[in-house]
């Protein structure tokens, strides 16, 4: 093969890999960002009182048996 058809081929293989990965990116964004806010919510002043009140009725009602 001529050089400048090699260097072309590489060019077109490179930007094929760059296009792919720009495919994936979003959904894989989407997912991380999904679990940062589950993790933001959870963290949230309201529900860790309704996760800490959950835990103290478990503990009295457990403490009573």
């Amino acid at each position: 093969m001529v050089e400048s058809t090699k260097e072309a081929m590489d060019i077109a293989a490179a930007s094929t890999a760059i296009m792919s990965m720009a495919a994936w990116l979003p959904p894989t964004a989407s997912i991380l960002t999904i679990i940062w806010l589950g993790i933001r919510i959870y963290e949230s002043d309201t529900v860790q009182s309704i996760v800490n009140k959950t835990k103290k009725d478990k503990i009295k009602l457990d403490s009573k048996d």
